[in-house]
C-alpha cells in the first residue's frame, strides 16, 4: 500500500525515531526500545508498517546461536505498510538477478538503516526487518497491492500463505484430479492444502505428529489424515503408498527435516511424482537418496522459494483470488495482538496456540 502524506517534507531524507521490539539475544524475548531509523538510499524506501504477522522463521532466527544468527537484530518479514510514492519502474526479472534472495544482516548495499539510541548497528533480517514502527526496504522487496484487502490479510501473502499456496499452484502444478500428501500441518502445510484444494486435488492428505491437526485441516482441504506418531512399525511412506495404490502425485515437505525429505520423496509417485522441499532445515542438514531411485524411478525434487512466485505479479492474483473469495486467507488468522505485547504472539506459535498472529502497530 502507500500514501503520499506519510512522511512530511521535515523527516524527508533525515533519520526518524520509532520503536521497535529488538532481538537482543538468542532466545530472549525481543525488547521495547526507540531506535533510529535511517533515511532511505537510492532504490529503497522508508516503510510506516501498519501491521505484520509472526511467521516460524522468526521464531528460528531469534533461536539460533551459531550463524546465520546475529544480533541485535529487527526481525518480522510479513507486513503491510505505508510508504511515500515511488517512481521506479524496473523489470522483475531484473530485480531477480540483482538483489537475489539470501539470509543477510544488511540491506542490499551491506549496510544497515538502523541504529540504537547509542549508536550501534542493529541488523536487518530478509531486507524487511517488519517489528518496528518504520522500516527502510529496498523496491525489490516491495509489491503495491489493492488497498480494498484488509491489512491483516494482506500482510499473510508477505511469506506462509503464499509460499504454500504458491508451491501447490506454481512448483508443483497439482492437477486436477490429482493425489497430494503433505508432511507437516502448521500454517505453511495448511496453506499448501488451500492451495492444492484451488488447483481440484482430489485427494489431500496431510501428515503430522499432532492428532489435534486432523479437525484443523479439514477447514483447508484435507480430506486424509496421517497421525505420524501412531504408525507402530510401519514408515509413514509405506502407509501412504498403501493410501494412494502406489504414492502421491505430489508429496510437500514443510518440516524442515531431512529424513522427512526421505520420506517424502519415498511415497511420491512413480514415473512422474514430485517432491517439493518448503522446510527450512538446520544448517547443513544432508539428504540421502539412491541414485538409482532417482533415475531409474523417474521422481523429482525440487525446491520452493516463497512457493516459486513473482510477486509483483503473482500477489495480485492471489488477492483478486482473495477478494473473490476464492483463496480463503481468514482462517490463518487465529489471534491478534498490539505490537506492546509481540512477545505473547512468539510465546503463542511456540506453544503450538496459533497459526498467525497479527500485531498491529497502533492497537
Amino acid at each position: 500500500m502507500d500514501n503520499t502524506a506519510v512522511e512530511s517534507s521535515k523527516t524527508a531524507g533525515k533519520p526518524i525515531k520509532c520503536r521497535a521490539a529488538v532481538a537482543r539475544k538468542a532466545g530472549e524475548p525481543l525488547v521495547m526500545e526507540e531506535v533510529i531509523v535511517g533515511p532511505p538510499k537510492s532504490g529503497e524506501v522508508r516503510i510506516k508498517i501498519i501491521c505484520t504477522s509472526l511467521c516460524y522463521s522468526d521464531v528460528t532466527f531469534l533461536k539460533l546461536k551459531d550463524p546465520p544468527a546475529c544480533f541485535p537484530r529487527i526481525l518480522g518479514h510479513e507486513a503491510v505498510g505505508l510508504y511515500r510514492m515511488y517512481r521506479l519502474q524496473i523489470e522483475e526479472e531484473q530485480l531477480v538477478l540483482k538483489f537475489p534472495f539470501k539470509v543477510s544482516p544488511w540491506m542490499h548495499d551491506g549496510s544497515s538503516r538502523f541504529t540504537d539510541l547509542n549508536g550501534e548497528t542493529l541488523y536487518h533480517f530478509l531486507f524487511v526487518s517488519s517489528f518496528a514502527e518504520y522500516t527502510v526496504v529496498h523496491v525489490a522487496n516491495l509489491t503495491k497491492v489493492d488497498p480494498t484487502i484488509p491489512p491483516d490479510r494482506a500482510c499473510l501473502l508477505s511469506c506462509g500463505a503464499s509460499t504454500g499456496v504458491g508451491a501447490a499452484w506454481k512448483t508443483a502444478n497439482v492437477e486436477e484430479g490429482s493425489t497430494v500428501a503433505i508432511f507437516g500441518l502448521g500454517s505453511i502445510g495448511l496453506a499448501v492444502a488451500e492451495g492444492a484444494r484451488l488447483c481440484g486435488a482430489a485427494k489431500i492428505i496431510g501428515v503430522d505428529v499432532n492428532p489435534e491437526k486432523l479437525e484443523i485441516s479439514k477447514a483447508f482441504g484435507v480430506t486424509d489424515f496421517v497421525d505420524s506418531s501412531a504408525c507402530g512399525e510401519k514408515r509413514v511412506s509405506q502407509i501412504i503408498n498403501e493410501m494412494t495404490g502406489g504414492g502421491a502425485d505430489c508429496c510437500f515437505e514443510c518440516v524442515g527435516k531431512a529424513s522427512l525429505v526421505e520420506e517424502a520423496f519415498a511415497c511420491c509417485r512413480k514415473g512422474w511424482g514430485k517432491t517439493v522441499v518448503l522446510g527450512v532445515d538446520r544448517p547443513g542438514a544432508q539428504l540421502t537418496f539412491s541414485s538409482f531411485e532417482v533415475l531409474h524411478l523417474g521422481k523429482t525434487i525440487m525446491g520452493s522459494l516463497f512457493g516459486g512466485l513473482k510477486p509483483k505479479s503473482d500477489i495480485p492474483i492471489l488477492i483478486k483470488r482473495y477478494l473473490d473469495k476464492e483463496l480463503e486467507l481468514d482462517k490463518f488468522v487465529t489471534h491478534e495482538v498490539s505490537f506492546q505485547d509481540i512477545n505473547k504472539a512468539f510465546d503463542l506459535l511456540v506453544e503450538g496456540k496459533c497459526l498467525r498472529c497479527v500485531i498491529w502497530m497502533d492497537k
